[in-house]
């Protein structure tokens, strides 16, 4: 993962959403307030500094600022002091502001919060705002500014906080003209309809959201996977990554099958500005070319860097690399991951070399697991730090073992697979005729630094070997144990049923 953040070369990113203030008074309590009524105390914050960070939209531009992406801004302010402040603290980010409009029927939206001690404990919030649809002539100026706004962008974000900018006529506009042009749409949705972001690629809502908007219980994966199917059913949204607080996040999309991720943080002092850093870092990622897959384990990984401290910060290039880089995956106690998406797998064994680990790769059907395979999978392990096996897909074993086979269906062999202790990650292949129902494309995709064959092949007659030494891999022959086979465990089945 740290060598995918290090590559990226992202594309302009548009943020277009309510663009909010967040003022922050800082402060000690050391006493009660007399004028507090009996049974009331009113403590009394002794005003120690102040802070102004980007809330709502603007902390989204600034997460893709911290993390090196170029930025644009389409929005709505006041002309006023705070709508000024914000402005500069924009282009701190060297954000791209001129597509900013300036509106009279409202104020700039300023969150005021009083907060005291080391963790910034919140006393009091006081908003100053005017939430309501923009006027005709503003959403018409907005609407009109998203053409040069987005030209050349790799990806969109729709920020709403349901102050009033994304009206249904500019999320209309947004969606229509984006897929037009093949941009990327995400959205960080508000409110209980989600059907107004119909065709947007990408939306990130919490579970709360997620079930109050399908009316479909979140409380388990299982439960925010029909939820979220659901979702994509009646909406047209592609995928849905749905932010499960301490249980990381689910990634579930109509045509590919779910992914979940851990949460990676490991204490929790604040989630505000959370989501702002997941859809940024999702952004940024996406419009430097990643898939869905791997822009969601970047975004899991900077999500549980935000958790992990006090107030709303935007993240930073270098915590991400940091992060990144510590990953060691040490807990040998949870079951290995099964994969569809070969770029996911390829950027967790990337994370994996980062770390110094030699990565080890071994395929087949493995349609019944027998002591010949267990002592196999036993032996490569031995010879690596972390074992990856590619497991022939269903349509894959029934070409190449002929009708009635596999025996066992895909996900159930994965799944066994995956329980031994030998075996660290589990990836489909041959689900696609181009395949060939060989590894050659995957171990291309992979790049593990040792692949292993039993039999009595001969290595220069194997086709994926040509692409393993191209890259710089090594490959070795192991033997196999006589008279353990899938095919010879089922003849004695029938000769005995």
């Amino acid at each position: 993962m740290k060598n995918l953040l290090n590559g990226l070369n992202p594309r302009p990113v548009m943020v277009i959403g309510d663009l909010m203030l967040d003022h922050y008074i800082h402060g000690d309590v050391t006493r009660q307030a007399p004028e507090s009524l009996p049974g009331a105390p009113v403590p009394v914050l002794a005003t120690t500094y102040e802070s102004l960070l980007p809330g709502g939209a603007a902390s989204v531009v600034a997460n893709i600022g911290g993390l090196g992406g170029q930025v644009r801004v389409l929005g709505a302010l006041a002309a006023d002091s705070a709508g000024d402040k914000l402005k500069n603290l924009l282009h701190s980010y060297k954000a791209d502001t001129r597509y900013i409009s300036v509106v009279t029927d409202r104020p700039t939206t300023v969150k005021m919060r009083f907060v005291t001690g080391a963790e910034q404990k919140l006393l009091l919030r006081a908003d100053y705002e005017k939430a309501q649809p923009l006027a005709a002539d503003d959403e018409a100026r907005m609407i009109a500014q998203l053409e040069p706004a987005l030209k050349d962008c790799g990806a969109v974000i729709m920020s709403d906080y349901g102050k009033g900018v994304l009206t249904p006529a500019v999320l209309r506009a947004v969606i229509a003209q984006a897929q037009a042009q093949n941009i990327p749409v995400l959205v960080d949705p508000k409110g209980l309809d989600f059907t107004i972001y119909s065709g947007a690629d990408v939306i990130t809502p919490n579970a709360k959201e997620l079930g109050e908007a399908t009316n479909m219980p979140t409380r388990t994966q299982d439960d925010v996977i029909k939820a979220a199917a659901h979702l994509i059913e009646t909406t047209h949204i592609h995928t849905i990554i749905a932010k499960r607080s301490e249980h990381g996040m689910s990634v579930i999309s109509k045509d590919q099958p779910p992914l979940h991720l851990a949460a990676t943080a490991q204490q929790v002092l604040g989630v505000t500005g959370a989501g702002d850093t997941v859809i940024a870092t999702l952004a940024v990622a996406l419009s430097a070319g990643l898939s869905v897959a791997q822009a969601a384990t970047l975004a899991n990984e900077a999500a549980g860097i935000i958790v992990a401290q006090p107030g709303t910060t935007p993240i930073t290039r270098a915590e991400l690399l940091a992060a990144l880089s510590a990953v060691t995956h040490a807990d040998t106690t949870r079951e290995a991951p099964v994969w569809h998406d070969w770029a996911a797998a390829r950027a967790q064994i990337e994370a994996w070399k980062d770390a110094g680990e030699k990565v080890g790769f071994t395929n087949g059907c493995f349609d019944i697991l027998h002591y010949g395979h267990v002592n196999y999978l036993n032996r490569a392990r031995e010879r690596c730090d972390r074992l990856v096996i590619g497991l022939n897909a269903d349509a894959s074993i029934t070409r190449l073992k002929g009708e009635g086979r596999p025996v066992h269906e895909q996900l159930s062999r994965g799944a066994v697979l995956a329980a031994l202790g030998a075996v660290d990650m589990v990836v489909f292949f041959g689900a696609d005729p181009a395949d060939d129902d060989k590894p050659v494309r995957l171990i291309e995709a992979l790049h593990p630094d040792i692949c292993f064959k039993g039999g009595d092949y001969k290595v220069e007659n194997l086709p994926e070997a040509a692409v393993v030494f191209a890259y710089g891999g090594a490959f070795e022959i192991m033997p196999m144990y006589e008279g353990h086979s899938t095919t010879s465990a089922i003849r004695k089945m029938q000769k005995t049923g």
